[in-house]
């Protein structure tokens, strides 16, 4: 039809694509008037969004738009009784915690819309079936934390500890020796979905400002972005695993001796660094400065 109103909104789905489309095909060709239907948040003009409906609207085209319209919907349908479906056999999963005597925790920077993705409504059933509240872990969003209890399960006991838990996933090295000597490390494939979800959770650690964020930005300026993942997601899956087992919510003052002890060897490195250079470090004095 050679509209280009898909080159002018982000998201043809969305409230403004959607309705400009159910006009089209309801007989609407002026585009000022189509323009109008345009939302708020929009950031195009109405004179942009005008100039980019100008198109041919022949009956083949529309009739073509109108079919794909319907399956979008549809599928969006069964989309949704999958997600309610879902969301019934969390429900009668045995309860790990009492709702009463410790309530679901404040979500974590809460977004102001959901994830397209993301399961509607899950956090509590995902709560009480595991205990404890894993979207807490930066990181680790709803979808995630669905994908681990379908994947594994609330019952973590089949693992003896954390090594044997990051083993199963195949995020730990690998280690061959022959001869006393390491040949490779590299971990083994695989096609686990859980392992998927974690490296997927540890490359949203790239902007985080938590000690894990650090973490992960520390092991990709070393070891460079693939091996960091792993090693973000091996962190990730350990501190899941201890949630898990023990019932104790995340606690981010744990790590912050870590920060502490990873800052002091910053320091040190870099006056070590100074001095080969000649140079000596003099801490700054904030009121001088400004």
């Amino acid at each position: 039809m050679n509209i280009q109103l898909h080159h002018v909104i982000s998201d043809l789905t969305g409230t403004t694509g959607l309705a400009i489309v159910d006009e089209i095909l309801s007989g609407e060709r002026d585009p000022g008037r189509l323009a109008k239907l345009r939302n708020y948040r929009i950031r195009a003009s109405q004179q942009t969004v005008m100039k980019s409906l100008v198109g041919d609207y022949r009956e083949e085209h529309l009739f073509v738009l109108r079919q794909s319209l319907q399956s979008y919907r549809h599928f969006q349908r069964l989309i949704q009784e999958v997600d309610l479906e879902v969301k019934r056999m969390v429900k009668e999963l045995p309860s790990e915690v009492d709702l009463q005597e410790r309530p679901l925790p404040k979500e974590k920077n809460p977004r102001k819309t959901p994830w397209r993705n993301e399961p509607p409504a899950l956090r509590e059933d995902l709560y009480r079936a595991f205990g404890v509240d894993l979207t807490q872990v930066p990181g680790l969003n709803t979808l995630t934390t669905q994908i681990l209890l379908t994947e594994i399960g609330p019952d973590f006991s089949r693992f003896p500890n954390s090594g044997d838990f990051c083993s199963w996933l195949r995020i730990c090295p690998n280690a061959k020796i022959t001869g006393g000597k390491v040949i490779s490390s590299k971990t083994r494939p695989s096609k686990n979905r859980a392992a998927s979800a974690l490296r997927i959770a540890a490359q949203g650690l790239h902007r985080s400002q938590s000690f894990l964020g650090n973490y992960f930005r520390r092991m990709k300026a070393r070891l460079g972005t693939p091996k960091a993942i792993t090693a973000a997601a091996h962190k990730l899956a350990r501190i899941v695993y201890h949630m898990v087992t023990t019932r104790q919510e995340f606690d981010a003052t744990v790590f912050e001796a870590l920060e502490r002890r990873s800052q002091h060897h910053k320091h040190l490195r870099l006056r070590a660094q100074a001095r080969e250079l000649g140079f000596d470090l003099v801490k700054l004095n904030p009121e001088a400065a400004s």
